[in-house]
């Protein structure tokens, strides 16, 4: 919105919204690809799709030089588009998966910690005990 102040001059004078935190629910539109991914919100969606735009890029420039067949190497690089974005998105998510397990293990572990601490079921007060007979 642009308003103006009189003294001094004409001068316009602007707001600027400040920019919305990527991930925030509700602040602005999402980016969406082909209408159904949406990237911002999607872990490892984003990694993955630039990852098999770069491979999709080497396979098709590669094979180009190579054979010199233009209808062919847009072949490759589209598969090489699907094997890279495919490959990427199945690794991360397993590597996300298995940190999200981690995550938890960790979080069940302090949380047992805190309640058991200082009662007669706590662990290491059995491994102290029986050590010092």
């Amino acid at each position: 919105m642009i308003k103006y102040k009189r003294r001094g001059g004409w001068r316009p004078r602007v707001r600027m919204a400040a920019a919305p935190e990527p991930g925030e629910p509700g602040k602005g539109k999402p980016f969406k690809l082909l209408g159904i991914l949406d990237v911002e919100n999607i872990p490892c969606a984003r990694d993955s799709i630039l990852y098999g735009s770069l491979g999709s890029a080497v396979a098709g420039l590669g094979h180009f030089l190579f054979t010199s067949r233009i209808r062919r190497s847009c072949d490759v690089g589209v598969g090489g588009f699907i094997l890279v974005t495919l490959g990427c998105w199945f690794h991360c998510r397993y590597s996300y998966a298995k940190q999200r397990i981690q995550e938890r293990i960790a979080r069940e572990g302090i949380k047992n910690k805190i309640l058991y601490e200082s009662t007669h079921l706590d662990p290491e007060r059995k491994t102290n005990s029986s050590g010092s007979n």
